[in-house]
């Protein structure tokens, strides 16, 4: 199976199963001399980390990380930086009674359709496990930014339930366990989500992530574009389904005075009326935040019947066992945050290339 790396010279592969004995990556293009130890990486797991609460898989895992390469008395060397995650709670005799089934809406018929084979328990390569590799990438992007670069994400919105702009405060998203910017909306969702999963049901959600203190300069024309770039990663990322940079869809509303976010002289550079295009114009940052947001599925990993085929092309049913997220928009946000630290710290290193 091929296409398991991202990055051009911040450049990230992950590996590893559901189920399989251990999960991890290795990052290549990380500048020596920087500061990193297991406890720069940890916390960012910790956010990610299932069966923290009711509303996540109740799986236990610790995903305690491992450095095993690319560091040396606390310091990067430059070389290939390997990170291991154990499993150690995985339980496969809950998918037993699918391996020969395919799930709606899941990767199980494609993967079958392309390799001939699939790895059933718990999804294998490609379940939503895999994105702790990118968590723990991303804490090692985060030291490639360094401090000048702030990335921070929330849930603006799960079902039929989403945060206005008025209500958003970026204090409260550590204080609740949805990330959730708006205290009185996570008292909705919590109430919300309760009847979700105990109906046996799932519903989707929306992820948004912002980056400040990224200069104007990152990016390149046509096909290196930023956006591009952060489209296409956080496109890449478990049951997303859509991706929006700035005012997304909803720039089609816009008339062309309001989507032209006027420039102002400053004495850092020139302001802006509003943001937008999310800090990206022409695919190169613009000084401004950088804002993406993007839409994950419900998954189909319900208890409710859904009609399907078995490997054999034979009607069937499927229920889907074991313990599942009722929304997996909540541990996507870590993620988001991961993958928009990997892309720009590989922007902010291709940039040095070019312009020194």
């Amino acid at each position: 199976m091929s296409h398991n790396s991202f990055g051009t010279l911040f450049r990230v592969t992950t590996w590893g199963e559901s189920h399989g004995p251990a999960i991890g990556c290795v990052i290549d293009g990380t500048p020596p001399l920087l500061a990193l130890s297991e406890d720069d990486i940890q916390p960012w797991l910790d956010r990610r980390r299932p069966g923290t609460s009711r509303f996540v898989t109740q799986r236990q895992e610790t995903d305690q990380v491992r450095i095993l390469s690319g560091t040396y008395e606390g310091q990067t060397t430059g070389t290939p930086i390997s990170l291991m995650i154990e499993n150690v709670d995985p339980r496969s005799k809950d998918y037993s009674a699918i391996a020969e089934t395919f799930r709606p809406g899941h990767a199980d018929y494609t993967y079958h359709s392309k390799y001939g084979i699939r790895d059933p328990r718990g999804g294998g390569r490609a379940s939503a496990r895999e994105t702790a590799c990118r968590v723990a990438a991303g804490a090692v992007a985060r030291k490639v930014l360094g401090p000048s670069v702030t990335i921070r994400g929330a849930l603006r919105q799960i079902g039929v339930h989403g945060v206005s702009d008025d209500d958003w405060d970026w204090d409260a998203v550590g204080d609740n366990m949805f990330h959730c910017p708006d205290p009185a909306m996570a008292l909705v969702w919590e109430s919300y989500l309760d009847d979700i999963r105990k109906a046996g049901s799932s519903v989707g959600a929306v992820v948004e992530v912002h980056a400040s203190g990224v200069p104007a300069g990152w990016g390149a024309p046509v096909y290196g574009k930023l956006d591009g770039d952060l489209a296409a990663g956080m496109m890449s990322i478990n049951a997303v389904k859509g991706v929006e940079i700035g005012a997304g869809f909803a720039a089609a509303r816009l008339r062309g005075e309001d989507a032209a976010d006027e420039m102002l002289p400053g004495n850092d550079g020139p302001g802006f009326s509003d943001n937008h295009n999310g800090g990206v114009l022409g695919g190169i940052s613009s000084g401004q935040d950088i804002v993406v947001r993007f839409v994950v599925k419900a998954t189909s990993s319900i208890l409710i019947p859904r009609r399907s085929v078995d490997t054999s092309g034979a009607a069937t049913e499927v229920v889907t066992k074991g313990r599942h997220d009722p929304c997996v928009g909540i541990r996507a946000v870590p993620v988001g945050e991961a993958m928009m630290a990997c892309i720009l710290a590989d922007h902010m290193l291709r940039h040095r290339a070019q312009m020194g």
